[in-house]
C-alpha cells in the first residue's frame, strides 16, 4: 500500500536512506534472539532503537539524521512505538538489492499507525511494505551508566578478537569475570563450569588487539554468558573486515557498557581518514552500545 502525497505532509518523520544493507547489519547487531520486540524513538536528532530483556541486558542502536539523506521531522512530541524486530529486518531484506544502492523511504506515521517503506528509485515496480507498530507495554528502563570513580575504567579491544574470545569460553549456564589489571596493564576474560578458561589481553604484548587501556587498580566483575554473548553474536561482517574496534567500560556497580560503530553505506570520500580503533567520519557510522548488569549486586568495582 503506498502513502498519498498528502499523508507524507502530515507524518511525523519522512526520512531515505541510500544504504539499505548497512540498515540491516546495524539492526541485527542488536537482535541477539529470533523473536524480539524493539522500541524506536524518534527525534530531530535521529532515530534511536532500544531493545531488552529481563532487566539485565539492554541495547541501543543510534542512527543520527547525518545518516540519511533526507530527513523530515515535523513532531511536536517525539514519536515512541513498538514493532517486531524480526519483521522489520525481514522487510528492509526485501529492498536490499546485492551490489545495488537502494534509496529507501520510511515514514511514520501511516493511516493506521504503521511505519510505512517505500523503495524510491527502482527502475522496476516500486516494493511497498508496511510495518504494525504498538504502543509500548513498559517505559524502557534506563541504565544509568555511571563511572566507577574519578578515573574510568575502559579499554578497546579489536571487535574481531572480542567475539573470537567471548565464543571460546562459551559454558552452558556460565558466568563470564571480566578481570582489569593495572600492572602490568591487561585484561582477562575468565569462563567458570566444570573448570576454568581464561583468556588475556596483554596491553604491551597484545598491542595490536587491546589498542587502549585505562585503569588505575584491579576491577573483577562477573556477568551471565548469555547476556555477554548478545553483545557480540550477531557483529556484521563489515566490522571485521574494518578492523574496526569495540570499546568496553565498567561503571558503577559493575555495569557494563560495550560499544560498536558499523558502517552504514560507504564512505563519500575515496580515501576517508580511519583512527586505530576504527572510528570513521561520524555520519558514515551507525553508533551501537549495549548494557549489561553484573551478576552479583554488590559494588565488584572496589576490586
Amino acid at each position: 500500500m503506498s502513502a498519498s502525497g498528502t499523508d507524507a505532509e502530515m507524518a511525523e518523520l519522512v526520512c531515505q536512506l541510500e544504504h539499505v544493507q548497512g540498515l540491516v547489519d546495524a539492526l541485527s547487531a542488536v537482535r541477539w534472539k529470533r523473536h524480539q520486540d524493539a522500541v524506536l524513538e524518534l527525534s530531530e536528532h535521529g532515530i534511536v532503537l532500544v531493545v531488552q530483556e529481563s532487566g539485565c541486558l539492554q541495547g541501543k542502536l543510534y542512527l543520527k539524521r547525518e545518516l540519511f539523506v533526507r530527513y523530515d521531522y515535523n513532531a511536536r512530541v517525539r514519536p515512541r512505538f513498538g514493532l517486531s524486530l524480526g519483521i522489520f529486518v525481514e522487510c528492509l531484506n526485501a529492498f536490499s538489492v546485492p551490489a545495488h544502492s537502494t534509496l529507501i523511504q520510511i515514514q511514520y506515521p501511516g493511516p493506521d499507525m504503521q511505519l510505512l517503506l517505500k523503495s524510491v528509485d527502482s527502475m522496476d515496480a516500486s516494493i511497498c511494505a508496511e510495518i504494525r507498530t504498538r504502543i509500548p507495554e513498559t517505559v524502557a528502563f534506563d541504565y544509568n551508566f555511571e563511572p566507577a570513580g574519578t578515573n574510568p575504567l575502559t579499554f578497546t579491544v579489536k571487535s574481531a578478537a572480542l567475539k573470537e574470545a567471548i565464543e571460546d569460553l562459551e559454558w552452558p549456564g556460565s558466568s563470564i569475570e571480566v578481570i582489569l589489571e593495572p600492572d602490568p596493564p591487561s585484561v582477562t576474560l575468565r569462563a567458570e563450569g566444570h573448570g576454568d578458561l581464561q583468556i588475556d589481553f596483554l596491553y604491551y604484548a597484545n598491542s595490536d588487539l587491546l589498542v587502549a587501556f585505562q585503569c588505575d587498580h584491579r576491577v573483577s566483575v562477573k556477568y551471565k554468558y548469555k547476556f555477554l554473548k548478545a553483545t557480540t553474536c550477531n557483529m556484521p561482517s563489515s566490522v571485521i573486515k574494518e578492523n574496526r574496534g569495540s570499546k568496553l567500560s565498567i561503571g558503577r556497580g559493575g555495569m557494563l557498557k560495550v560499544q560498536h560503530l558499523v558502517s552504514i553505506g560507504k564512505p563519500s570520500a575515496p580515501h576517508s581518514y580511519v583512527d586505530s580503533i576504527g572510528y570513521q567520519q561520524p555520519g558514515r557510522v551507525a553508533h551501537i552500545e549495549f548494557f549489561v548488569k553484573p551478576e552479583e549486586s554488590d559494588d565488584s568495582t572496589n576490586g
